[in-house]
């Protein structure tokens, strides 16, 4: 067994040695040994050795995730820093460094001392991997059941008294989480030109945020689906409560499975990240077909850059084993391209990628604070994943590597009219 000296100072060289860089990084061991500057910006606690033998096992992304979710890795630093500074550095490197024979035997010996070496521990129980045909409609609720029937009083801690979990609007003079949501609400009820009698349908209604406000609102007949008997469920209580029943009607149903069209207008919020690239040809053609002519599409959806892999759906994502499996990023060109393909006219796009930043920031921020509230809800393992989930979307959405869109496409008459205003300025009065 390694010496007190010798366990932080291992693990200290193991690390820098498989990052190649001379990262700013202090590490306390589960013996009470520490090792690099006290000061540094990225502050480790390796709470069990079976954090080395995670990593061994898994030395990339998922093998880090799994540390952290299972508690044998902590983060005794700034949260948002330490991600930051481990995000520039690991994205700088071309390779591992290059050590000598007899530094790489040192390294080895250091490993065995440690106990590290050993069977795979087995992964937190927050991990799942699906099985069935990908994208079928059994497949699918599975993956939406995991992500999102985890419990509506986590969810409601976490995202705030409106229940909406997709980019909130933060505009000139708002300051709150709750009034960026209702401000993106209307802003997406706006664009579809909602008003009393018009129909509307919400492909993905989560919590029925959306669906409510359009009723309440704008006098419109909401359709909610999802496929979360949760979010279901609790939709349904908040339509009561608002007096509502006779204007929104909430659903468990599959988007393929709606047939009672034609809708003014719809709106999918945060859904189309689940749908999968290769089904948007499915997901658009039946949107199109659900509407009236002049009827109009809201896409709100999360993109990923050109250039930047799909990670979501890559076997040791971090994403895809604990937060959102099988979901799918795509570039807002393939989106708009599917949306066209399927006969719409696009007429509007908006970016709102640094809304979703401060989104986030704003969500982490809820559960930080309510942190033994959380893990009382749910498990200490899957705060763990939000809070690593979160934080490291809104680093990534304000290094620009992710945006997220609002796509607005008319389904025109066959003589080309749309039934839009003609300025911007006039759509959104």
């Amino acid at each position: 067994m390694a010496t007190s000296h010798n366990a932080a100072s291992a693990v200290h060289t193991l690390v820098r040695a498989a990052l190649g860089s001379d990262l700013p990084l202090h590490i306390r061991c589960w013996d009470g040994s520490e090792a690099g500057p006290p000061d540094a910006p990225i502050r480790l606690l390796l709470r069990r050795r079976r954090a080395l033998r995670r990593l061994l096992w898994a030395p990339n992304e998922l093998g880090i995730a799994r540390c952290f979710v299972s508690g044998d890795l902590d983060v005794e630093s700034d949260f948002f820093e330490s991600l930051s500074q481990l995000e520039r550095v690991i994205g700088n490197q071309s390779g591992p460094l290059d050590v000598d024979r007899d530094v790489k035997l040192d390294m080895i010996r250091s490993v065995l001392r440690l106990g590290a070496i050993g069977l795979p521990p087995k992964p937190p129980a927050e991990e799942i991997r699906l099985g069935g045909r990908l994208h079928s409609k059994r497949r699918d609720a599975e993956a939406i059941s995991h992500h999102y029937d985890v419990g509506n009083d986590f969810y409601a801690l976490v995202l705030g008294p409106t229940m909406t979990y997709s980019c909130a609007v933060w505009g000139e003079g708002v300051e709150s989480l709750e009034d960026a949501q209702i401000a993106k609400v209307d802003l997406v009820a706006r664009k579809l030109g909602l008003g009393e009698g018009k129909r509307v349908l919400d492909v993905g209604c989560g919590w029925g945020t959306f669906v409510i406000h359009a009723a309440k609102e704008y006098g419109a007949h909401a359709v909610g689906v999802t496929l979360s008997q949760a979010q279901a469920d609790f939709a349904r209580k908040r339509v009561a409560e608002e007096g509502l029943s006779d204007l929104v009607e909430i659903r468990v149903q599959d988007y393929r499975d709606v047939h009672d069209g034609p809708f003014d207008a719809i709106s999918s919020i945060g859904m189309a990240e689940h749908v999968g690239e290769a089904m948007l040809p499915t997901y658009t053609k039946a949107l199109y077909d659900l509407l009236k002519p002049e009827g109009r599409l809201l896409n709100h959806a999360i993109s990923r850059k050109v250039g930047v892999k799909g990670h979501t759906g890559e076997r040791t994502s971090f994403i895809n084993r604990y937060v959102f499996p099988d979901g799918e990023l795509e570039p807002l060109g393939v989106m708009v391209d599917a949306i066209e393909d399927a006969g719409f006219e696009v007429r509007d796009v908006e970016a709102l990628r640094e809304h979703y930043a401060l989104t986030l920031r704003a969500w982490v921020a809820n559960l930080e604070s309510r942190w033994a509230d959380a893990v009382r809800l749910t498990s200490e393992g899957r705060a763990r994943v939000w809070r690593l989930y979160m934080a490291a979307s809104a680093l990534t959405f304000e290094r620009g590597s992710i945006g997220v869109n609002q796509v607005l496409a008319v389904k025109t008459t066959d003589k080309g009219n749309a039934g839009l205003p003609r300025t911007r300025t006039a759509l959104l009065s």
